[in-house]
């Protein structure tokens, strides 16, 4: 669409909203930079439940129904994680993949964090919608509930199995701590599932991760206690999710912003996260 034409469009869209012929929101959406008109194209990562999954996860009706909320058509691009969140937010927000593949127009699950969007001003993150954490997963016959102390805590895996994730901050945390004398009893998985379905089968007897990934991993049911963790040895506190747009898309943040606003207010969120199983926390 060539700048005049880009004009005409906006031109009868702003009338078309003033005649009552078309709504409010869809009007304003008319007037955001967006890569394809009427369309939100929005990333997720792939394989990552209970987030973005096979086209399911809470992200994935997240971005549905912010694009719903804008009178936008949804888009959604499941992409596998790079080396890094800079790689990614390289590839699925301000630039593009070097094999092709075309950034969203919003990117969710980026950590709404100062000195994280200081070292990347290519981007702008904003609009914190759920609070993650570090939690433990563990089996209640087996291992007693944590507490504020890391040898109270992990003592018990000098003799128990403990399974987390590859090259995660908990496997990290965990191989240093207690002079590493946890590290015979630390089984390595490629997801969190698959440490729970461990766990499950009695070969570990628990499993450190993302809180809200135990839980979905975990499902209903009792026989596997979810406890979070908080003491200051982790050297990492409960960090916000939100979005990032490329940083001179001021109007399409707005915009966005006020959609999660309603969609809180209205409990649309909240629902979200309960219809997949999950307790929303927020920021």
């Amino acid at each position: 669409m060539s700048s005049n034409e880009r004009r005409r469009f906006l031109r009868a869209a702003g009338a078309l909203a003033l005649a009552g012929l078309i709504p409010p929101a869809t009007a304003a959406a008319a007037e955001l930079e967006l890569q394809q008109p009427g369309t939100l194209r929005v990333a997720v990562y792939a394989n990552f439940p209970p987030y973005s999954a096979a086209g399911k996860g809470v992200n994935i009706a997240l971005g549905r129904a912010l694009a719903e909320h804008l009178g936008l058509q949804p888009q959604i691009v499941e992409f596998p994680a790079d080396e890094n969140m800079k790689d990614d937010l390289r590839n699925m927000v301000w630039r593009g993949h070097y094999l092709g593949t075309k950034p969203g127009d919003v990117m969710l699950h980026v950590p709404v964090d100062n000195h994280f969007a200081a070292g990347n001003p290519q981007v702008r993150i904003f609009g914190p919608y759920h609070l993650e954490t570090l939690a433990i997963a563990r089996l209640p016959e087996r291992v007693p509930q944590p507490s504020n102390s890391v040898a109270e805590t992990f003592e018990v895996f000098t003799t128990e199995k403990i399974g987390v994730e590859l090259d995660t901050h908990s496997s990290d945390f965990l191989l240093h701590i207690l002079d590493g004398r946890l590290q015979p009893n630390i089984v390595h998985f490629p997801s969190l599932a698959a440490a729970v379905e461990a766990m499950r089968r009695g070969e570990i007897a628990a499993a450190m991760g993302t809180r809200t990934e135990l839980e979905g991993a975990i499902g209903g049911g009792g026989d596997i206690a979810l406890d979070p963790l908080g003491m200051p040895e982790l050297r990492i506190r409960p960090w916000p999710l939100g979005m990032a747009v490329k940083k001179d898309s001021g109007q399409l943040a707005d915009a966005l912003s006020n959609a999660l606003a309603e969609l809180q207010r209205s409990g649309t969120l909240a629902r979200i996260f309960a219809d997949h199983g999950l307790t929303h926390r927020l920021p």
